[in-house]
């Protein structure tokens, strides 16, 4: 998925991964030896829905973060983005 690091400060980072299309419980989130990584797999439904169009994947990933000696992960959330006002 597309994602953005940002420098917040000195020595704080921010990674952000666009997710949609995905709920809470079915992403993972863990720190391992110096990774970071980000899994996601889509709950099986009995009801398929029909879509006239599909734009959102919701294809399972996985996604890694090599995380320097130094660094350590403080904290992880899902936040809902809000549309920009037209």
């Amino acid at each position: 998925p597309p994602y953005n690091i940002e420098k917040l400060g000195e020595n704080d980072y921010r990674i952000s991964l666009a997710v949609a299309g995905f709920a809470e419980d079915e992403l993972s989130i863990e720190a391992r030896e110096n990774q970071l990584v980000v899994t996601a797999r889509k709950a099986e439904t009995e009801t398929k829905p029909t879509y006239l169009h599909r734009g959102i994947a919701t294809r399972a990933f996985e996604k890694s973060f090599q995380l320097a000696d130094h660094v350590s992960v403080t904290g992880a959330r899902l936040s809902r983005s809000e549309r920009p006002q037209d």
